[in-house]
Protein backbone atom coordinates (compact mmCIF):
# COMPACT_ATOMS: atom_id res chain seq x y z
CA UNK A 1 0.00 0.00 0.00
CA UNK A 2 2.71 2.47 1.01
CA UNK A 3 4.84 1.43 -1.97
CA UNK A 4 1.87 2.15 -4.25
CA UNK A 5 1.40 5.63 -2.78
CA UNK A 6 5.09 6.50 -3.17
CA UNK A 7 5.12 5.15 -6.72
CA UNK A 8 2.02 7.19 -7.53
CA UNK A 9 3.54 10.44 -6.27
CA UNK A 10 6.80 9.66 -8.01
CA UNK A 11 4.91 9.68 -11.29
CA UNK A 12 2.03 12.00 -10.44
CA UNK A 13 1.04 14.16 -13.42
CA UNK A 14 1.28 17.90 -12.86
CA UNK A 15 -2.37 18.22 -13.84
CA UNK A 16 -3.50 15.84 -11.06
CA UNK A 17 -1.36 17.57 -8.43
CA UNK A 18 -2.79 20.89 -9.57
CA UNK A 19 -6.34 19.55 -9.22
CA UNK A 20 -5.56 18.35 -5.66
CA UNK A 21 -4.20 21.74 -4.62
CA UNK A 22 -6.93 23.77 -6.33
CA UNK A 23 -9.59 21.51 -4.77
CA UNK A 24 -8.17 22.11 -1.31
CA UNK A 25 -7.91 25.82 -1.97
CA UNK A 26 -11.51 26.02 -3.22
CA UNK A 27 -12.89 24.04 -0.28
CA UNK A 28 -11.16 26.30 2.24
CA UNK A 29 -12.28 29.38 0.33
CA UNK A 30 -15.88 28.20 0.73
CA UNK A 31 -15.41 27.36 4.42
CA UNK A 32 -14.10 30.88 5.04
CA UNK A 33 -17.54 32.16 4.11
CA UNK A 34 -19.37 29.60 6.24
CA UNK A 35 -17.43 29.72 9.53
CA UNK A 36 -14.84 32.53 9.50
CA UNK A 37 -12.48 33.13 12.40
CA UNK A 38 -12.61 36.88 11.77
CA UNK A 39 -15.10 38.99 9.83
CA UNK A 40 -12.43 40.58 7.67
CA UNK A 41 -13.61 43.71 5.88
CA UNK A 42 -11.70 43.94 2.63
CA UNK A 43 -11.97 43.49 -1.12
CA UNK A 44 -11.37 39.77 -1.17
CA UNK A 45 -10.91 39.47 -4.94
CA UNK A 46 -8.35 42.29 -5.07
CA UNK A 47 -6.53 40.77 -2.11
CA UNK A 48 -6.53 37.35 -3.78
CA UNK A 49 -5.22 38.68 -7.11
CA UNK A 50 -2.26 40.32 -5.38
CA UNK A 51 -1.39 37.11 -3.52
CA UNK A 52 -1.97 34.96 -6.61
CA UNK A 53 0.74 36.93 -8.41
CA UNK A 54 3.26 35.49 -5.98
CA UNK A 55 1.86 32.03 -6.73
CA UNK A 56 2.88 32.42 -10.34
CA UNK A 57 6.38 33.62 -9.45
CA UNK A 58 6.77 30.70 -7.04
CA UNK A 59 5.51 28.31 -9.71
CA UNK A 60 8.06 29.60 -12.22
CA UNK A 61 10.89 29.27 -9.70
CA UNK A 62 9.76 25.79 -8.61
CA UNK A 63 9.60 24.64 -12.22
CA UNK A 64 13.08 26.02 -12.78
CA UNK A 65 14.48 24.21 -9.73
CA UNK A 66 12.42 21.02 -10.17
CA UNK A 67 15.23 19.38 -12.15
CA UNK A 68 17.64 20.05 -9.26
CA UNK A 69 15.24 18.50 -6.75
CA UNK A 70 14.68 15.50 -9.03
CA UNK A 71 18.41 15.19 -9.66
CA UNK A 72 19.16 15.37 -5.94
CA UNK A 73 16.65 12.62 -5.17
CA UNK A 74 18.03 10.39 -7.92
CA UNK A 75 21.61 11.04 -6.76
CA UNK A 76 21.00 10.18 -3.09
CA UNK A 77 18.96 7.11 -4.04
CA UNK A 78 21.57 5.86 -6.51
CA UNK A 79 24.44 6.41 -4.10
CA UNK A 80 22.48 5.39 -0.98
CA UNK A 81 23.17 8.64 0.81
CA UNK A 82 21.13 9.85 3.77
CA UNK A 83 19.72 8.68 7.08
CA UNK A 84 17.38 6.04 5.65
CA UNK A 85 20.34 4.14 4.16
CA UNK A 86 22.10 3.85 7.51
CA UNK A 87 19.55 1.33 8.76
CA UNK A 88 17.62 -1.57 7.29
CA UNK A 89 14.15 -0.30 8.14
CA UNK A 90 10.73 -1.10 6.64
CA UNK A 91 9.47 1.29 4.00
CA UNK A 92 6.88 2.88 6.29
CA UNK A 93 9.66 3.85 8.70
CA UNK A 94 11.74 5.30 5.86
CA UNK A 95 8.73 7.34 4.72
CA UNK A 96 8.23 8.68 8.25
CA UNK A 97 11.92 9.58 8.59
CA UNK A 98 11.96 11.39 5.24
CA UNK A 99 8.77 13.33 5.98
CA UNK A 100 10.09 14.33 9.40
CA UNK A 101 13.48 15.51 8.05
CA UNK A 102 11.91 17.32 5.10
CA UNK A 103 9.58 19.15 7.47
CA UNK A 104 12.33 19.91 10.01
CA UNK A 105 14.96 21.19 7.56
CA UNK A 106 12.92 22.26 4.54
CA UNK A 107 10.20 24.05 6.51
CA UNK A 108 10.76 24.67 10.23
CA UNK A 109 14.52 25.33 10.19
CA UNK A 110 14.57 27.62 7.17
CA UNK A 111 11.52 29.48 8.53
CA UNK A 112 13.21 29.93 11.91
CA UNK A 113 16.39 31.06 10.16
CA UNK A 114 14.46 33.65 8.16
CA UNK A 115 13.50 35.24 11.45
CA UNK A 116 17.08 35.21 12.75
CA UNK A 117 19.11 36.44 9.75
CA UNK A 118 18.34 39.99 8.70
CA UNK A 119 18.76 39.70 4.94
CA UNK A 120 16.64 36.53 4.92
CA UNK A 121 14.01 38.22 7.06
CA UNK A 122 13.70 41.03 4.51
CA UNK A 123 12.60 38.48 1.89
CA UNK A 124 10.29 36.63 4.29
CA UNK A 125 8.83 39.95 5.46
CA UNK A 126 6.52 40.09 2.41
CA UNK A 127 4.58 37.12 3.77
CA UNK A 128 4.11 38.89 7.10
CA UNK A 129 2.91 42.16 5.60
CA UNK A 130 -0.52 40.67 4.82
CA UNK A 131 -3.02 42.37 7.14
CA UNK A 132 -5.92 40.16 5.99
CA UNK A 133 -4.72 36.61 6.51
CA UNK A 134 -6.79 34.08 4.60
CA UNK A 135 -6.19 31.01 2.43
CA UNK A 136 -4.53 33.14 -0.28
CA UNK A 137 -1.87 34.30 2.20
CA UNK A 138 -0.34 30.83 1.90
CA UNK A 139 0.67 31.86 -1.62
CA UNK A 140 2.28 35.17 -0.66
CA UNK A 141 6.05 34.59 -0.78
CA UNK A 142 8.71 36.76 -2.41
CA UNK A 143 10.50 35.02 -5.31
CA UNK A 144 13.75 35.31 -3.36
CA UNK A 145 12.24 33.39 -0.46
CA UNK A 146 11.01 30.68 -2.82
CA UNK A 147 14.62 30.11 -3.88
CA UNK A 148 15.72 29.89 -0.23
CA UNK A 149 13.02 27.33 0.52
CA UNK A 150 14.05 25.23 -2.47
CA UNK A 151 17.70 25.23 -1.37
CA UNK A 152 16.79 23.93 2.08
CA UNK A 153 14.50 21.32 0.56
CA UNK A 154 17.46 20.00 -1.42
CA UNK A 155 19.56 20.02 1.77
CA UNK A 156 16.84 17.98 3.49
CA UNK A 157 16.86 15.48 0.61
CA UNK A 158 20.60 14.90 1.04
CA UNK A 159 20.27 14.53 4.81
CA UNK A 160 17.28 12.18 4.71
CA UNK A 161 17.99 10.32 1.45
CA UNK A 162 14.40 10.92 0.36
CA UNK A 163 13.48 9.45 -3.05
CA UNK A 164 11.51 11.64 -5.42
CA UNK A 165 8.14 10.01 -4.67
CA UNK A 166 8.40 10.90 -0.97
CA UNK A 167 9.55 14.43 -1.82
CA UNK A 168 6.48 14.95 -4.00
CA UNK A 169 4.23 13.44 -1.34
CA UNK A 170 5.68 15.81 1.26
CA UNK A 171 5.41 18.88 -0.95
CA UNK A 172 1.76 18.10 -1.73
CA UNK A 173 0.90 17.65 1.96
CA UNK A 174 2.92 20.77 2.81
CA UNK A 175 1.05 22.90 0.28
CA UNK A 176 -2.31 21.69 1.59
CA UNK A 177 -1.26 22.42 5.18
CA UNK A 178 -0.15 25.93 4.20
CA UNK A 179 -3.61 26.56 2.76
CA UNK A 180 -5.32 25.12 5.85
CA UNK A 181 -3.26 26.98 8.45
CA UNK A 182 -3.74 30.36 6.76
CA UNK A 183 -7.44 29.90 6.00
CA UNK A 184 -9.78 32.24 7.85
CA UNK A 185 -11.77 29.42 9.43
CA UNK A 186 -12.96 28.89 12.98
CA UNK A 187 -12.42 25.49 14.59
CA UNK A 188 -13.62 24.59 18.12
CA UNK A 189 -10.99 25.56 20.69
CA UNK A 190 -10.74 22.10 22.22
CA UNK A 191 -10.13 20.57 18.77
CA UNK A 192 -7.52 23.22 17.99
CA UNK A 193 -5.67 22.76 21.27
CA UNK A 194 -5.50 18.96 21.15
CA UNK A 195 -4.46 18.82 17.50
CA UNK A 196 -1.86 21.57 17.91
CA UNK A 197 0.26 19.34 20.17
CA UNK A 198 1.06 17.26 17.10
CA UNK A 199 0.26 19.21 13.94
CA UNK A 200 0.04 22.86 12.99
CA UNK A 201 -3.54 24.12 13.21
CA UNK A 202 -5.03 27.37 11.84
CA UNK A 203 -5.04 29.20 15.18
CA UNK A 204 -1.61 27.88 16.14
CA UNK A 205 -0.11 29.38 12.99
CA UNK A 206 -2.11 32.60 12.98
CA UNK A 207 -0.49 33.58 16.28
CA UNK A 208 2.70 33.77 14.23
CA UNK A 209 1.05 36.42 12.03
CA UNK A 210 0.51 38.86 14.92
CA UNK A 211 2.04 42.21 13.97
CA UNK A 212 4.49 42.58 16.85
CA UNK A 213 6.97 40.43 18.73
CA UNK A 214 7.30 38.20 20.60
CA UNK A 215 4.39 36.40 18.90
CA UNK A 216 5.85 37.07 15.44
CA UNK A 217 8.82 34.93 16.45
CA UNK A 218 6.77 31.95 17.63
CA UNK A 219 5.00 28.94 16.04
CA UNK A 220 7.19 28.39 12.97
CA UNK A 221 5.89 24.90 12.16
CA UNK A 222 4.56 23.87 8.79
CA UNK A 223 3.04 20.39 9.18
CA UNK A 224 4.31 19.10 12.52
CA UNK A 225 4.07 21.39 15.55
CA UNK A 226 6.41 19.10 17.48
CA UNK A 227 9.41 21.19 16.39
CA UNK A 228 8.01 24.29 18.08
CA UNK A 229 7.31 22.34 21.26
CA UNK A 230 10.71 20.63 21.17
CA UNK A 231 12.73 23.80 20.53
CA UNK A 232 10.67 26.02 22.82
CA UNK A 233 9.31 28.25 20.05
CA UNK A 234 5.63 27.53 20.66
CA UNK A 235 3.07 29.71 22.38
CA UNK A 236 -0.68 29.90 22.86
CA UNK A 237 -3.15 32.68 23.46
CA UNK A 238 -6.65 32.12 24.79
CA UNK A 239 -8.31 34.99 22.96
CA UNK A 240 -7.65 35.09 19.22
CA UNK A 241 -9.37 38.48 19.07
CA UNK A 242 -6.14 39.92 20.44
CA UNK A 243 -4.39 39.09 17.17
CA UNK A 244 -3.68 41.94 14.75
CA UNK A 245 -2.39 40.74 11.40
CA UNK A 246 0.52 42.30 9.54
CA UNK A 247 3.91 43.56 10.66
CA UNK A 248 4.25 46.79 12.61
CA UNK A 249 6.82 48.30 10.23
CA UNK A 250 4.56 48.03 7.17
CA UNK A 251 1.01 48.73 8.34
CA UNK A 252 0.28 51.49 5.83
CA UNK A 253 -1.89 50.52 2.87
CA UNK A 254 0.61 51.51 0.19
CA UNK A 255 3.32 49.42 1.86
CA UNK A 256 1.54 46.11 2.19
CA UNK A 257 -0.96 46.31 -0.66
CA UNK A 258 1.24 47.48 -3.54
CA UNK A 259 2.89 44.85 -5.71
CA UNK A 260 5.92 46.89 -6.73
CA UNK A 261 6.63 47.89 -3.15
CA UNK A 262 6.31 44.29 -1.94
CA UNK A 263 8.83 43.13 -4.55
CA UNK A 264 11.20 45.95 -3.55
CA UNK A 265 11.05 45.48 0.24
CA UNK A 266 14.10 43.16 0.48
CA UNK A 267 16.20 45.89 -1.16
CA UNK A 268 14.89 48.79 0.89
CA UNK A 269 16.44 50.10 4.08
CA UNK A 270 15.79 47.80 7.01
CA UNK A 271 13.18 48.95 9.49
CA UNK A 272 13.51 47.49 12.99
CA UNK A 273 10.14 46.31 14.34
CA UNK A 274 9.12 46.74 17.95
CA UNK A 275 11.33 44.47 20.05
CA UNK A 276 13.69 43.81 17.14
CA UNK A 277 16.74 41.68 17.82
CA UNK A 278 18.49 43.21 14.81
CA UNK A 279 20.31 46.52 14.84
CA UNK A 280 19.43 49.44 12.59
CA UNK A 281 22.03 48.73 9.93
CA UNK A 282 20.97 47.59 6.52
Amino acid sequence: MIESIIFYFENIPSSIRTVILISGFTLLLLLENVEPLFELKYKKLKHAILNLFFTFTTLIINLSIASLILGSSIYVSSNKLGIIYLFNLPIWANVCICLIVLDLIGAYFVHWLEHQVKWMWKFHLIHHTDTKVDVTTALRHHPGESILRAIFTILAIFISGAPFGIVMLYQTISALFAQLTHANINLPNYVERIMSYFIVTPNFHKIHHHNIQPLTDKNYGNIFSIWDHLFNTSTYIKNMDLITYGIDTHMKEHEHNNLLNLLAIPFQEYRPPIGSKFNNKK
